[in-house]
């Protein structure tokens, strides 16, 4: 609302019959007045509303209502929706057809938190009308041991269009960062033969040792070509937790685990746990597949995904272990601990990540992320838009300490 500038009250000898209020200037700020506050008969705006506008109030009142035309309080349940799927589906294609995306979205998370739509979703028609968004996604796969045969199949259509989206919109800057930080660590690499050094790149890394009195320059240091070729040079583990605060977590972590797992240069694998861990490498060929093999919700258990994780590396200088996860032990704290820094010690590039999404300031054990950081493993929330660059400085074994805002 651009202007929050309260209106003009009219007193009781004041107060003419409601009309329908034209747009702009002082009525328009009266007709914004009267969506936001609901009709109650206290809003004193005195305005009717007509047309799309009082379309956009019922939808909200369904919502946010109080069961008489206007708005309960915060946390207080409102008027509902109807017990049944095709009513809330129509309510879904009102407040898509009224609001804008990111509108929707919220408004879809407060229906499922405040109105106990959980039980709805398992209903096809519902989910064929959802605007598809992370926490929906989240929602639909800590339902997905109980989802019926006959909404599965929509489950998944919403699941593969927020994949698609998120795809679009952090897949190639991926390849680009991780790709391009291979080629500069191979470029790094000592050069073996005349044939393998990048005589210009050589030059302009050595000017500054160019000798007058000689009328030479007299290389420091050679760089050779990047190698090409399938050959892996990195490992890439991606260790997440599922439990059910980490929902976001898990969604982001999958598609960019799919997106480094199509880099042929980086063998990439994925384990999900909570009190059980699971390998889900098998699937990173299809994200969508793969968030199915996730199960939201339960305990935590980091120490056995991390005894898991210590398996899978076989060149410890080359590996590099994201841990996704606010840290949050159930199981043996100091053992957690231990394995963390012999992981470390053994020249894992360790990185935890209290929360890889965009929802700000994640809650997150600081006891542990301390003991972490006094182990050298840094622990800091990541959003996907940062995540590229974060691996290609791990890949390329830079200092990520920047990355690490303070919470």
């Amino acid at each position: 609302m651009p202007d929050p500038t309260p209106p003009h009250v009219p007193g009781a000898d004041e107060r003419t019959d409601t009309a329908p209020v034209p747009p702009g200037g002082e009525a328009e700020r009266l007709r914004r007045w009267r969506l936001v506050l609901g009709g109650d008969g206290a809003d004193g705006t005195g305005v009717t509303l007509t047309g799309d506008d009082a379309h956009m109030d019922g939808a909200l009142a369904k919502l946010y209502g109080a069961g008489d035309g206007g708005r309960s309080r915060p946390g207080r349940r409102g008027a509902g929706l109807g017990d049944s799927a095709p009513s809330v589906a129509r309510w879904l294609g009102d407040i898509r057809e009224y609001f804008p995306s990111p509108v929707v979205q919220v408004m879809q998370k407060d229906a499922i938190e405040r109105l106990d739509l959980t039980r709805l979703l398992l209903e096809p028609e519902l989910l064929d009308a959802v605007e598809p968004d992370i926490h929906l996604v989240g929602t639909l796969l800590s339902l997905n041991r109980v989802l019926p045969d006959r909404a599965r199949e929509s489950a998944r259509a919403v699941v593969r269009a927020l994949v698609r989206e998120l795809e679009a919109r952090l897949a190639e800057r991926t390849r680009s960062a991780v790709g391009g930080a291979l080629d500069r660590a191979a470029r790094s690499a000592r050069p073996r033969r005349p044939s393998e050094v990048d005589w210009d790149r050589t030059i302009r890394a050595n000017l500054r040792h160019y000798r007058p009195d000689r009328g030479a320059l007299v290389p420091q240091r050679l760089v050779g070509h990047a190698r090409r070729g399938p050959a892996v040079r990195r490992d890439v583990v991606l260790c997440v937790d599922q439990s059910g605060s980490m929902a976001a977590s898990v969604v982001y972590a999958s598609v960019f685990g799919a997106v480094l797992a199509s880099v042929r240069s980086v063998r990439t694998s994925l384990v999900a746990f909570d009190t059980s861990v699971v390998d889900l490498t098998a699937r990173l060929h299809d994200p969508v597949e793969l968030l199915f093999g996730t199960q939201l919700g339960g305990g935590t258990d980091i120490n056995r995904a991390l005894a898991y994780c210590q398996g899978l590396v076989t060149r410890p200088d080359d590996t590099v272990l994201v841990l996704v996860t606010d840290l949050y032990e159930g199981g043996v704290r100091d053992e957690m601990l231990r394995r963390a820094a012999a992981l470390s010690g053994a020249g894992v590039q360790v990185i935890v990540l209290l929360a890889l999404s965009d929802e700000g300031t994640p809650s997150y054990d600081h006891d542990n992320a301390a003991a972490l950081a006094a182990l050298g493993i840094p622990a800091f929330a990541c959003t996907p838009d940062a995540f590229p660059d974060l691996m290609a400085a791990a890949l390329e074994r830079r200092d990520i300490t920047s990355f690490a805002a303070p919470f």
